[in-house]
């Protein structure tokens, strides 16, 4: 099974929206979510979802499925304390779903909605061949590596070997599975993503490059940014000015 688990657990405090998480806030008259959830769902690839979802919220979640028939979604489960731990909730629920059979699960944003069906497909294929897939994209500026105390920059890496990671992140269940319950016997319960927790268990990571439209949001100007790109690319389709 290919298995996408989605990451809507987040309270959004830096959109500083007042009603509601910024997943659920509407873009054209849809919530952001939904359109996340809407590629994973039209993508052919993949045979099943599950939601990590804010507490308090799922009612309200599971209405959305209902209206847009968002089909896929055999899951959802409340988040944790820690990003952590609220993908561990996803993967565990992805594991009663695949049960014994060997699957690959794509760990994806609920507010990175410009995920297309190349991506989804290209990150599964080099799971297949490598094992892992991180998607990508190159900097356009600068990197540098920075003392946090002293504020010295320690290194200044090469553009052409920097890459900023995005999502989705891709592993073999079990093999992803293992090391979350690894990094939880080892007393750690907060690293920042899953590809941190590859690398730190000495395990090899193979990037996938992506758009740059591939943006998360989390910021108010994130939202404007991203609401741009939705109408470039529906007005693209519309008056077919091709691909953006």
């Amino acid at each position: 099974m290919n298995i996408a688990v989605i990451f809507a657990g987040g309270a959004g405090k830096r959109m500083h929206s007042k009603d509601r998480p910024k997943q659920f806030l509407e873009m054209y008259n849809k919530p952001i979510i939904i359109h996340t959830l809407e590629k994973f769902e039209k993508c052919d690839e993949i045979d099943a979802m599950v939601v990590v979802c804010i507490d308090g919220w799922i009612k309200h979640l599971e209405k959305l499925l209902y209206k847009y028939r968002i089909d896929k979604v055999r899951k959802i489960v409340t988040g944790a304390n820690t990003g952590q731990m609220s993908i561990y909730n996803g993967l565990v629920a992805a594991k009663e779903l695949s049960g014994s059979e060997r699957s690959i699960v794509l760990i994806h944003d609920g507010v990175r909605p410009l995920i297309d069906d190349n991506l989804i497909r290209n990150n599964i294929n080099a799971v297949m061949k490598n094992g892992s897939a991180i998607t990508t994209s190159k900097v356009k500026e600068t990197i540098l590596v920075v003392d946090e105390n002293s504020e010295e920059i320690i290194e200044v890496p090469p553009r052409k070997d920097s890459r900023v990671a995005k999502a989705p992140q891709s592993f073999w269940l079990d093999e992803i599975l293992e090391l979350h319950n690894r990094a939880q016997s080892d007393g750690i319960y907060d690293c920042i993503d899953s590809c941190t927790m590859m690398q730190m268990y000495g395990h090899s990571l193979y990037l996938v490059d992506g758009s740059d439209d591939n943006i998360k949001i989390t910021t108010p100007e994130d939202f404007y940014v991203m609401r741009a790109l939705v109408e470039a690319k529906e007005n693209a389709q519309i008056y077919g000015y091709g691909e953006l």
